[in-house]
């Protein structure tokens, strides 16, 4: 799957429709993952112009003229502003002299704005963030998902429309490592193992050095490739403290600078008061499949084998791009949604939950088999008959063939009708 045209992005609908009763938004994301492109799109169609803070001449004419580059017409435009922070003091002014005006500024950071400088908390409470993830299947495919709306209207009868899925596991094997990040999509084979190298040291090297919090480029970089071989699975930071040979201090402090840089995502524990024997402990999720399939160096090649070894990995990565996928159509709703795993201490476990405003939810446990035999079940039954009528469906999304109903709210969904709409 090689990427050769550019993609449109769902969340520049939603750009377009915040810029309307938001004074500032933020498009935070990984580095290469779009915001750029995203940003420029969106000036283009205002007709204005980006403020590229990643140039070095431009970064200097700004830090000489904050005052007269923030007044400048609205939509303001700037692109990677974690280079100059202060210019979120200077557009603070603005809207304190001007009202916060809606469309007043749009601009994109590869950080979380809470782990920049004090400084950039200036526009708390002004300043709505979006976060642009790696392109999703169906933004590759030109497909506009529906499955989770579809789903929270009507399970049983989304579920149940007569569907046959052709994607085949050498299928599955090539998105998973292939993932969504349109640079790495754009080649094959060797090179795109090379612009992950490339990308990792990037981050490390230049980003996480920039926010001043590491020293240790090495415990960095293994850190991240031992989260890479956790991927789906319970976070243990002690253990990881104990491989690594560092402090647990240390292994905290550089894990949040990894989700700072949207290199890896925590997925919390969710309903800790349902049973009080439920897991505290988060899932650690590298933010793209294919970028954890290079930190691990599985090509396809092996992962398309039946060994034991070869069906755990791929079992880990599948969950990864799974529940990844389904964060990125969530970021897309109209509503905000709560997202978890569910675990209990006797290991019984629900890989994604889904929780809306109302309380309703919709569970997740992804298989990398063609069947799911009763026992895996298990978690769901569990998590329906606890939570009675506020459990909407739980669906075991498999790479078979077939979507049916199991039992009352349980069903099965191959895992591509995520991206592709049911054919009678």
């Amino acid at each position: 799957m090689v990427l050769d045209s550019l993609v449109p992005r769902r969340v520049s609908g939603l750009l377009t429709d915040l810029v309307t009763v938001e004074p500032v938004i933020a498009l935070h994301g990984p580095r290469s993952v779009g915001k750029s492109t995203v940003l420029r799109g969106f000036a283009a169609q205002a007709g204005g112009s980006v403020l590229d803070l990643d140039d070095i001449e431009v970064r200097e004419a700004v830090l000489g003229n904050l005052t007269a580059v923030a007044a400048g017409r609205a939509p303001l435009c700037v692109d990677e502003y974690q280079r100059v922070p202060d210019i979120l003091d200077v557009l603070k002014a603005r809207l304190n002299r001007e009202g916060s005006l809606p469309g007043t500024a749009v601009i994109t950071g590869s950080t979380r704005q809470d782990a920049l400088p004090a400084t950039a908390q200036t526009l708390t409470g002004r300043l709505h963030a979006l976060t642009i993830w790696p392109l999703s299947q169906g933004e590759i495919a030109g497909v506009r998902e529906d499955l989770l709306g579809a789903l929270r209207a009507d399970p049983e009868g989304t579920v149940n429309q007569i569907s046959t899925s052709a994607t085949s596991r050498a299928d599955y094997v090539d998105r998973v490592c292939a993932g969504g990040l349109p640079l790495a999509l754009r080649r094959s084979g060797a090179s795109r193992g090379r612009w992950f190298d490339d990308f990792v040291r990037a981050s490390v090297e230049r980003d996480a050095l920039e926010l001043g919090r590491i020293r240790e480029r090495r415990a960095m970089t293994d850190l991240l490739g031992l989260l890479a071989a956790q991927t789906g699975q319970l976070l243990n930071v002690s253990a990881a403290a104990d491989r690594l040979g560092v402090s647990r201090a240390t292994v905290e402090s550089h894990l949040r600078l990894l989700e700072d840089l949207f290199l890896v995502v925590r997925l919390p524990a969710w309903g800790k008061t349902l049973r009080s024997r439920v897991s505290v402990k988060p899932k650690v999720h590298v933010v793209d499949s294919g970028l954890a399939a290079r930190l691990l160096r599985l090509a396809p090649e092996k992962l398309t084998g039946l060994d034991p070894a070869a069906l755990a990995d791929f079992g880990h990565l599948l969950e990864t791009f799974v529940v990844g996928e389904i964060r990125k159509q969530t970021s897309w709703l109209e509503e905000p949604v709560t997202l978890g795993h569910w675990r209990t201490s006797d290991g019984v476990e629900v890989d994604l939950v889904i929780e809306h405003e109302d309380g309703t939810v919709l569970a997740f446990e992804v298989k990398a088999n063609e069947r799911a035999p009763g026992s895996d079940f298990r978690g769901l039954a569990q998590l329906r008959d606890a939570l009675g009528q506020r459990f909407a469906g739980g669906i075991i999304l498999t790479t078979g063939t077939r979507s049916y109903t199991y039992a009352d709210r349980l069903h099965v969904m191959p895992i591509d009708r995520l991206w592709t709409r049911a054919t009678p």
